[in-house]
């Protein structure tokens, strides 16, 4: 029997339109990126959408069209000329010949220069070319502003369903599975999307207590009552992407039956509504953190802070040093935050040797009317890095290859400080690890990341804070000028009901 034929492609990026900063190529390159046969030899065997894609091909006997992998740390919008050679590479893969199905690996939260819906201009350009009938198969990152147009040009739409995301593996096989049905005929996919009025929801998408526990629960229960549910899809959303549709969503796919998955979706569109409010985890002052610091976590271990507004994981800059100001002027010299990106810092680290004393200004650089003023001292280089590469070994991306670039930890007034210089959310203890630092023997430990840190770092903490150091993952939603964004939404108007 012919084997089908699979397309299969990764363009990631969660977008935060009010950074000043555009992604291009190099951008992707720098994270990840690969094409066509060089994927599988990056990619098998780690804990990515793109392994289980390789994998389902194994398992169900697919030909797979294997075109791109590419991953960039969350930035301001894509270029209008790398989205163009990431989309014409995926629908080169169609000049290969007929497909059967196509499954993508995207995030949902994707805006470039010329389409505020990425997600939804692809899914477009592959149905011009593949008609009505050809099944396509979405995963998406929990955070996605899923869109109509998403739901109506996807057959399946598969979320995460962890934050820290450690099922995407899982998500993807999922999804292939759906899909190996839909081709099979066994089933007749209807996707409607629902959203609400609000641009905050779902307690920020964790999975650990609140409402999106709750969700959850509930969608697996009314799955595992009615096979006629193929899907329900809970995505908190992403608040820093202007476009219409930005907010908490609910995906419903039922076999055939349109009625029932209206249903659905308005009855989890009313949940996510009514706890709206509800927030788990609070975010401290920088006051606040300095006195947390002076009086120790609550547990045995080191006191984890997560530096929550400037996390590159949200678009932050990276190269913030509110935190490692308050860190310095709490007096622990037991600390050590990862990471500032600051490619002049590194390269001044490299040019001096390890052992030399030099006089840095650090940080805010990208964008110093909102983040300065940096810090000017004398740092002491401990050790340097070339690439600052390492192999993830926590939950999150195990077993793939991440990159701070050149790099440096550094040392200042006692607490130790790594320094990169590609703008990298810390979530794998290997970032501390690579200059040879064991991160359960610190007092304190300073990470740029907003939630996806804890499944590395949760298990050596005694605790474990968030703060709001002033960066731009601000959940001040109101400091923000919203251009596109349906109106009015909470919690930027006052909405009663």
């Amino acid at each position: 029997m012919t084997k089908r034929r699979i397309l299969s492609a990764e363009i990631s990026h969660e977008t935060n339109t009010f950074s000043v900063l555009r992604t291009d190529l190099d951008d992707y390159l720098r994270r990840q990126c690969y094409f066509g046969d060089e994927i599988a030899r990056h990619m098998s065997g780690t804990a990515t959408e793109i392994a289980a894609h390789i994998d389902a091909a194994k398992t169900h006997g697919w030909e797979l069209i294997p075109t791109v992998a590419a991953h960039a740390t969350p930035s301001g919008m894509t270029t209008a000329e790398t989205w163009e050679k990431l989309c014409d590479t995926v629908l080169g893969g169609l000049d290969t010949g007929p497909v059967d199905g196509v499954i993508l690996a995207l995030h949902g939260a994707m805006v470039t220069e010329s389409s505020l819906d990425a997600e939804g201009d692809l899914l477009a350009r592959l149905r011009k070319r593949l008609g009505p009938d050809i099944p396509i198969a979405v995963t998406l990152d929990l955070h996605a502003n899923v869109t109509d147009k998403m739901g109506e040009l996807a057959d399946f739409i598969v979320p995460y369903r962890t934050y820290p995301h450690i099922d995407q593996y899982e998500a993807a096989t999922e999804a292939a599975g759906l899909l190996q049905s839909a081709m099979d005929g066994k089933i007749r996919p209807v996707t409607v999307v629902a959203r609400t009025a609000a641009l905050d929801g779902l307690n920020h998408g964790r999975t650990q207590e609140g409402p999106m526990v709750e969700a959850l629960a509930r969608a697996r229960k009314i799955k595992d009552a009615d096979p006629a549910v193929l899907e329900i899809g809970l995505c908190a959303g992403f608040a820093w992407s202007d476009l219409a549709e930005a907010g908490p969503s609910v995906t419903v796919t039922t076999d055939g039956d349109a009625a029932k998955a209206k249903a659905i979706a308005a009855e989890f569109a009313a949940f996510i509504w009514e706890t709206r409010e509800q927030n788990t985890v609070p975010l401290l002052s920088l006051a606040q953190t300095e006195a947390k610091i002076r009086s120790g976590p609550s547990g045995g271990g080191p006191l984890v802070i997560g530096d929550t507004t400037d996390n590159p994981g949200g678009g932050g800059y990276g190269d913030g040093v509110r935190l490692l100001e308050t860190i310095i002027a709490s007096g622990n010299r037991n600390a050590v935050l990862a990471a500032i990106c600051d490619p002049a810092v590194a390269d001044q680290a490299h040019a001096a040797g390890v052992g030399a004393v030099i006089a840095i200004s650090l940080g805010a650089k990208v964008d110093p009317e909102h983040y300065g003023p940096p810090i000017a001292a004398n740092a002491r280089v401990l050790a340097l890095s070339e690439t600052g590469a390492f192999v993830c070994d926590g939950p999150m991306w195990a077993n793939m290859e991440v990159r701070l670039g050149k790099s440096a930890l550094i040392e200042i007034s006692g607490v130790k400080v790594v320094i990169a210089s590609s703008n990298l959310q810390v979530t794998d203890q290997q970032a501390l690890k690579l200059f040879g630092l064991e991160p359960a023997t610190f007092d304190v430990i300073g990470v740029k990341s907003s939630h996806h840190f804890r499944a590395a770092f949760q298990p050596v903490a005694g605790e474990v804070v968030l703060v709001d150091s002033g960066g731009l993952v601000s959940q001040d939603y109101g400091s923000f000028t919203y251009k596109h964004l349906r109106r009015p939404v909470w919690p930027i108007d006052d909405i009663t009901g």
